[in-house]
């Protein structure tokens, strides 16, 4: 599915680019365009971030009963 999307954007996107060199695309519509991808590149980084570090924290903890355990069998 991901493969047919891909597709699919790169062929607007080819449309996209042909307009522009023809002078029918609006710089202005494009530049919206533009605003909404960073937009939500921007909102992915940042829950990106947010569930890495929750991701890190779990592992910091995971480490820590894992020296506990590895500490029972020493004894």
């Amino acid at each position: 599915m991901m493969n047919f999307l891909k597709k699919a954007m790169d062929w607007v996107l080819e449309k996209e680019a042909e307009a522009a060199k023809g002078c029918h695309a609006d710089p202005k519509d494009i530049q919206k365009q533009i605003d909404m991808i960073e937009e939500k590149k921007a909102a992915l980084e940042k829950r990106y971030k947010e569930e890495i570090a929750e991701l890190d924290h779990i592992l910091a903890k995971l480490h820590n009963i894992k020296a506990q355990s590895l500490q029972c069998q020493r004894d």
